[in-house]
């Protein structure tokens, strides 16, 4: 007997599920049908992605509390999981006490690694809404293709994105120009890893040929550190010492 553990992919809970989101978690279904059917132990989980922009975006729409929203739509989705006979071992939501404790852990045994440093970075904020912007909440044009983007990635080109690198940069909900002030946050030294990374490319030749060449591109084009901290009001406090004081913007250092 395999012990076969199969992550479905965790919607955002800021919206009803959709056609589109049943057509991407279904296979996970079927996988562990499958290897139940073979005898296997299974462990099949999933859950409501409960933290995040998005949330916060349709918390502000609606004049409610990020944990209104959130609880609504994971209510929601497992009623729909249900009814559709999805057969998940376990389907919890980030906000779970479970869920924040284990993530807690997790960054506290990166933390004791040498693959995460403190760095000072610009941070963009709008003078009008008054509030720092996060990657989402930045619009404008991609430096990379010129296509109009957000500010976390460009859908035109795939290009990964810093704020700072966006042209134009304004908030997606005033259309202000951004600033940029400085803040310190935890980043996960990627770069530091690529031998590692491309030896893992190296030794799965059966992977699907475009997750091999946008993995090679990445690889090709330099690997970039990627913060693992936010400025946010809404998510799971950094476990770090000097790290649970507000912010000069009232808000908290969260993990992503």
């Amino acid at each position: 007997m395999k012990n076969i553990v199969i992550g479905g992919a965790w919607p955002y809970a800021n919206g009803s599920l959709h056609i589109g989101h049943i057509a991407s978690l279904l296979p996970g279904d079927v996988l562990a049908r499958y290897y139940r059917a073979k005898g296997d132990r299974v462990f099949y989980v999933s859950g409501s992605d409960c933290h995040g922009t998005p949330i916060s975006i349709r918390a502000k729409q609606e004049g409610v509390s990020p944990e209104t929203i959130s609880e609504r739509y994971h209510k929601e989705f497992c009623t729909v999981f249900e009814q559709l006979g999805f057969s998940y071992d376990l389907y919890t939501k980030t906000s779970d006490p479970k869920h924040k404790e284990f993530v807690s852990s997790f960054h506290q045994t990166l933390y004791s690694g040498k693959f995460v440093e403190e760095r000072s970075v610009k941070q963009a904020y709008c003078p009008s809404c008054r509030k720092i912007l996060v990657d989402r909440l930045i619009v404008g044009t991609c430096p990379a293709c010129g296509a109009p983007t957000r500010g976390d990635q460009c859908d035109a080109c795939g290009e990964i994105l810093d704020a700072e690198t966006i042209v134009a940069a304004r908030c997606a909900d005033c259309g202000t120009s951004v600033v940029f002030q400085e803040t310190t946050q935890l980043f996960l030294t990627i770069s530091r890893l690529e031998q590692e990374l491309r030896d893992f490319l190296n030794a799965h030749p059966y992977w699907r040929k475009n997750a091999i060449a946008f993995t090679k591109r990445y690889l090709d084009e330099g690997l970039r550190d990627r913060a693992i901290t936010r400025d946010l009001d809404w998510g799971i406090d950094v476990p770090k010492a000097g790290y649970q004081d507000m912010g000069n913007h009232s808000v908290w250092k969260r993990v992503l």
